[in-house]
């Protein structure tokens, strides 16, 4: 993800324009897209700052509420799947990918192993 234009930037490019320059010269003189300068103002005159919002975030664990049913069910099924696990939870009414599956379990500390365990 690339990263904000620095806000000295930004409070310069907005300066310009609040001083009367359109902001295509702005965009030109200062080397971003016109679009960038109209946003800018528009956050200026929305907030009274030029600074960019906060990017990325937390994303909720879908699968934390139902993690004693998961535990539950790879503890007494001997040969479960993740796309198995999948379709279980599927039947409660939990739609998810088999990726968030695997996540989760993941985070748990736990693998699916390919081959059998030998004796």
């Amino acid at each position: 993800m690339t990263k904000p234009y620095s806000n000295d930037l930004r409070e310069r490019a907005v300066a310009a324009v609040v001083a009367g320059d359109t902001t295509r010269v702005v965009a030109e003189r200062f080397g971003v897209a016109v679009s960038s300068v109209v946003k800018w103002q528009q956050r200026y005159r929305a907030t009274g700052s030029v600074a960019p919002a906060k990017m990325g975030g937390y994303r909720k664990i879908v699968l934390e509420a139902h993690r004693d049913f998961i535990l539950e069910a790879i503890n007494t099924t001997s040969h479960l799947t993740v796309r198995k696990l999948q379709a279980m939870l599927a039947k409660r009414g939990v739609e998810v990918s088999h990726n968030a599956v695997w996540l989760f379990l993941r985070r748990e500390g736990m693998s699916f192993k390919k081959k059998p365990v030998r004796p």
